[in-house]
C-alpha cells in the first residue's frame, strides 16, 4: 500500500472535522495530493472506523486506483480544484454550522474584518447551489475559488484548501469562526465594511508574516533584485505577493 503516511494524516485529519466541530459523523471529506493523483477518504465510512488502506487513491481523470470502498460523493470537486491549482495540496470540505447557516441565506462573509483576508482575497464567496457530488457543482465551487483558499457552498458548507492537512484544516476553522463572528455582528446591525485599500494593505502584510515571511526570504535569496546600472535597487513587484501560478483575482 502506498502513502501510508499521509493516508494516517487524512484519518486523523477526518476525525478533527468532529473533535472540532467542523462536521457531525461522517459528513464532509478529506483528501490530499499525491504523486499521480489524490487520496480521498470513502463515502459513509465513519471516521473512527477508517483504516489507512481505506482511504481511496484516485487519479486526475476520476478513476478509482486502489481502495476497499467508493471514493466520497463530493470527489469530483476534490479532482478538479487540484486540477486547476497545482498549488493546492490537500483539501477540506465541511458543514460546520455558522458557515452553513451563512450558505442557506446565499450569503458569503465580506471584508467586515481583516481576518477575512485569510482565505487569500478581500471576501470569501459562497458558490451558487448545484446537487451535491455533480460536474455543475464542482464548476461553481472552482469559480467562487478563484483567487480563493475557501468558500461557502450555498445551502451546504464550505472548502478550504492548503499546502498541506494541517494548514487546511486550519483555514476552515478560520473560517467558520469568522461566520460566527460576522452572524453576532448582523444581530446588531449591518458592519461598516473595510475597504478595498484596506484589504490590499493587509493581504500585503499576511506574506510578511508568519510562515509567508520566510517564503519570501527564501524567494529573495533565489531571485536577487534587478539593478540599474546606477545600482538602485527595485523590488520586483510591490503589491501584495503571489506565486507565479496564482491568480489575483481579487
Amino acid at each position: 500500500m502506498r502513502h501510508v503516511d499521509i493516508r494516517q494524516k487524512i484519518i486523523k485529519t477526518a476525525l478533527s472535522l468532529n473533535e472540532t466541530g467542523l462536521s457531525a459523523g461522517a459528513s464532509g471529506n478529506v483528501s490530499a495530493r499525491v504523486d499521480g493523483g489524490f487520496l480521498i477518504t470513502p463515502s459513509g465510512v465513519k471516521y473512527h472506523k477508517l483504516r489507512p488502506e481505506d482511504i481511496v487513491f484516485m487519479d486526475f481523470e476520476g478513476n478509482v486506483i486502489q481502495g476497499n470502498y467508493v471514493p466520497s460523493s463530493e470527489w469530483r470537486f476534490h479532482m478538479d480544484i487540484y486540477n486547476a491549482r497545482d498549488y493546492a495540496k490537500a483539501i477540506v470540505h465541511a458543514h460546520p454550522p455558522y458557515c452553513t447557516a451563512l450558505a442557506c441565506l446565499n450569503k458569503g462573509i465580506p471584508a467586515f474584518h481583516y481576518m477575512v483576508a485569510v482565505a487569500g482575497g478581500k471576501n470569501i464567496r459562497c458558490c451558487r447551489y448545484e446537487p451535491f457530488g455533480t460536474a455543475e457543482l464542482s464548476e461553481a465551487v472552482v469559480k467562487a475559488l478563484d483567487g480563493r483558499r475557501a468558500c461557502l457552498m450555498s445551502h451546504h458548507g464550505m472548502i478550504a484548501y492548503g499546502d498541506n492537512l494541517e494548514k487546511a484544516l486550519s483555514l476552515a476553522v478560520e473560517v467558520e469562526v469568522l461566520a460566527q463572528q460576522y452572524q453576532l455582528v448582523l444581530q446588531m446591525g449591518e458592519p461598516e465594511l473595510l475597504s478595498d485599500e484596506d484589504m490590499e494593505r493587509v493581504m500585503h502584510q499576511f506574506w510578511t508574516y508568519g510562515d509567508n515571511a520566510q517564503k519570501v526570504e527564501n524567494e529573495k535569496r533565489r531571485k536577487p533584485r534587478k539593478t540599474w546600472k546606477t545600482g538602485v535597487s527595485y523590488p520586483k513587484r510591490s503589491t501584495f505577493y503571489k506565486r507565479p501560478n496564482e491568480k489575483d483575482g481579487m
